[in-house]
């Protein structure tokens, strides 16, 4: 059983994939079709084996030839086949033709489907493990529109045929999860696991669309997939959707923010905008061809034991209005992220900072689980075109300005801070704002809970007036407790 769901005694009596196989095939309303490219029929044969099958399998196929593939969906403007779009394309096609081709009249009861994945699987040089998306389009009820689940997924298996048993184990588990789970979004996540190791196979995007998902945000189930182990990092556009990293990431420049974002504050937004323009003033860096990441880690949402939900659909909301691009990861370490980063793309980097970031940097005991230690881990961080953009800090006491020039790290890391300083790895933001140094996110999240005024003019204006308007961080809870008092 996979680690994610094992001590949950609700999965403890887990159905196998043949139950799962001759539930679906049983029941005499579900009906529709699957269309497999890139790893054999492997969904369908569950169903085929399971017995039954005839009554709701309408058609299987496989168009692996690239032309008659692009016969029956159409051309990629890119020419690619393993995508979303044309995962879209191939639901679109065939839950047209089986409605085109079997009667309603005749049969008023039937719940159409169409299940479909494009995937590539391990190269012969093993290499590369291959990806593929899947998805599912489907009614729950005869008159009511279609519901729709994709996912893409990463293969961690080094042989194709085990590749190719683990996509149809997770194809069953999507069927049967979207028919008999999608009452319970987080479950029918968990269910996608079923008779599946993490060690198996990666699902990094997810998003659940119609009538039956109306209710669902998909960040919250982006912060499921890193919270179950699913994936080490998901990542959302500023519409609010879950987007697929390599999309985004794939040979661009890449500046990073990590934070809190509790609120978003000032002091966050100048940080942004000028290591921004430092960013694009470095060699081959333009607007055009860099991606702007705004990373939260899970341990800084777990900051306060358990994962609150609504204060992490708090801080997504801000910064998706905000015209953000948010990553919610699983990494505690700078030097996990860049590797992460480094994945796709070998272009420029820039990480914008707090001096007291850049000094925990250097503390050795974030590295004692590597054989290499810190040594190891500045390999990783600094191997490339990876630059720190420095924000200066104020001491509230006696108002000095810590810099690059004087910060003070360990002893024995004094040689080593030197060496990335003057080798240019480390630029202090100079045109920072002197007066919202005093800006801390976390006494602007205490004046609000607290229902305290003042708050207002250490956020963006439209931070502000959200918070208000939406009653984020339980605004108005907060300050009619302060008024009662």
């Amino acid at each position: 059983m996979p680690i994610t769901i094992m001590g949950d005694k609700e999965f403890e009596n887990v159905p196998s994939i043949k139950s799962k196989a001759l539930r679906i095939n049983l029941n005499e309303n579900i009906y529709g079709t699957f269309s497999e490219i890139g790893a054999g029929q492997e969904t369908v044969r569950n169903f085929f084996r399971a017995g039954g099958a005839s009554g709701t399998i309408a058609k299987a196929m496989s168009a692996y030839d690239k032309d008659f593939s692009d016969a029956i969906y159409g051309v990629e403007d890119d020419r690619r086949y393993v995508t979303e779009a044309r995962l879209k394309k191939m639901l679109s096609h065939e839950i047209k033709l089986i409605e085109e081709r079997i009667s309603r009249e005749k049969h008023p009861n039937k719940l159409f489907f169409s299940y479909a994945n494009t995937v590539a699987t391990i190269d012969f040089a093993k290499k590369y493990k291959g990806h593929g998306w899947v998805g599912i389009r489907y009614q729950v009820s005869p008159d009511e529109d279609y519901n729709e689940i994709s996912l893409h997924i990463r293969f961690k298996e080094n042989d194709a045929r085990h590749q190719q048993n683990t996509l149809g184990i997770l194809g069953v588990n999507l069927i049967y999860g979207a028919y008999y789970k999608y009452d319970n979004p987080k479950k029918l996540l968990r269910y996608l696991y079923d008779h599946i190791d993490k060690d198996q196979i990666e699902i990094d995007t997810i998003n659940f669309s119609g009538p039956r998902f109306e209710r669902v945000d998909n960040r919250l189930m982006s912060l499921q997939l890193v919270k179950n182990g699913m994936t080490d990092a998901v990542m959302f556009s500023p519409d609010g959707n879950n987007v697929l990293p390599a999309k985004i990431l794939y040979k661009k420049n890449i500046l990073a923010l990590r934070g809190s974002f509790r609120p978003v504050t000032k002091v966050n937004m100048d940080m942004f905008e000028k290591s921004r323009e430092l960013f694009f003033s470095e060699n081959r860096v333009s607007e055009e061809d860099t991606e702007v990441i705004f990373e939260i880690t899970l341990s800084n949402l777990r900051a306060e034991g358990e994962i609150n939900e609504k204060d992490f659909m708090d801080r997504a909301k801000l910064l998706c209005s905000l015209g953000q691009t948010v990553m919610i990861s699983n990494f505690q370490e700078y030097y996990k992220v860049v590797e992460y980063f480094s994945k796709y793309s070998k272009m420029r980097m820039g990480l914008a900072m707090g001096v007291n970031n850049l000094v925990d940097v250097f503390d050795e005991k974030y590295y004692r689980h590597l054989s290499g230690g810190i040594l190891e881990a500045f390999g990783k961080l600094f191997f490339k075109d990876l630059k720190v953009y420095l924000y200066p800090l104020k001491d509230s006491e006696t108002g000095e300005i810590t810099t690059s020039e004087n910060l003070m790290v360990h002893p024995r890391m004094k040689e080593l801070y030197k060496f990335f300083k003057y080798n240019g790895r480390v630029e202090d933001i100079e045109n920072y704002n002197p007066e919202i140094l005093d800006i801390y996110s976390r006494e602007v999240l205490q004046m609000i809970t607290d229902g305290k005024e003042g708050w207002e003019d250490m956020l963006p204006e439209k931070t502000t007036s959200m918070i208000k308007e939406q009653n984020l961080f339980h605004y108005k809870e907060n300050k009619e407790k302060a008024q009662k008092v």
